[in-house]
């Protein structure tokens, strides 16, 4: 394996880190609204949720409507921990009813690659 790689297996033992995606239609005319949305979450769940390491907001580039999200997490427990609470319910409120539908996929990451970090 290269200097960049990173088994998870290997390196995360029992708890391998998770990964979740969520695929979104909006309801037209509502990407504002929900952009506003997410703003207004973000950092509450990026400073205050166990496990919680990092998540991205996706448009399609070809279907202004299309969007993803993509959360990373310490475990996937810790996700589906949280996804059970109702502090998470009160807090995606404001974007599901941004939504048409959606859909969630939830993953154990088994291996992980990165570039090597670069020297200035």
């Amino acid at each position: 394996m290269n200097a960049g790689a990173s088994s998870q297996a290997d390196g995360a033992g029992e708890h391998p880190k998770g990964r979740v995606v969520f695929a979104i239609q909006l309801k037209p005319g509502l990407k504002d609204q929900f952009l506003e949305a997410y703003e207004s979450i973000r950092y509450e769940v990026a400073q205050g949720v166990k496990g919680h390491i990092a998540d991205q907001v996706c448009q399609a580039p070809d279907d202004p409507e299309a969007w993803l999200i993509t959360s990373e997490w310490e475990s996937l427990d810790d996700f589906l921990t949280w996804e059970s609470t109702e502090e998470h319910r009160e807090l995606a409120k404001p974007l599901r009813e941004c939504m048409a539908e959606a859909r969630s996929f939830k993953y154990v990451v088994r291996e992980e690659t990165r570039a090597p970090a670069h020297s200035a």
